[in-house]
């Protein structure tokens, strides 16, 4: 099925680069499955097999009225496939690809108690002159770490929070 979502993901980002709306199709994708994601009522109409194809496209048109015209027919080719329910694994790949191509490194930073916003810039500043890429920080607060803070560049971790060091004394202690 993840090599489903990647065909997908790769006609639609192909055809949103061919027309110069990158960034355009990468937001409304992500609106869109955004609100796909918290409304259930959005899930259960447009995943279900007992509603028809037509019904479908009619309660899109009305549910995403303002959408650009290639993401709009990509929508209703998802429905006229009955692959609706792919379009959060789509999204995810056009996320990727996205990133890549506008050499966007993710960071997150998670800390025990909410950092301000210079902090995480700086931390990001500090990030991206070090991979000379540019970076795209996110901040979350996660009080189980204690202290400290977890930073995850791309899919690397560098963990210096308090709970990781505590664990490691644990195991130095029980050895």
């Amino acid at each position: 099925m993840e090599e489903l979502a990647e065909v997908y993901s790769r006609a639609l980002f192909e055809v949103a680069k061919e027309h110069d709306e990158l960034d355009e199709i990468h937001e409304q994708i992500g609106q869109f499955a955004d609100e796909l994601d918290t409304n259930r009522d959005m899930q259960v109409f447009f995943f279900s097999p007992y509603f028809s194809t037509q019904e479908k496209e009619e309660g899109l048109d009305k549910v995403v009225s303002d959408a650009d015209p290639i993401f709009l027919n990509f929508l209703k080719l998802l429905i006229e496939k009955h692959r609706m329910p792919a379009v959060f694994r789509v999204r995810r790949t056009f996320d990727e690809m996205w990133r890549a191509e506008n050499q966007l490194l993710p960071v997150e930073i998670t800390s025990a108690v909410e950092l301000d916003k210079s902090t995480v810039k700086q931390i990001g500043d500090r990030i991206g002159e070090q991979t000379d890429q540019k970076i795209e920080v996110s901040a979350r607060v996660e009080p189980d770490i204690l202290g400290g803070i977890v930073v995850r560049v791309g899919n690397s971790i560098i963990d210096a929070s308090i709970r990781a060091r505590l664990e490691q004394l644990r195991k130095q202690v029980a050895k």
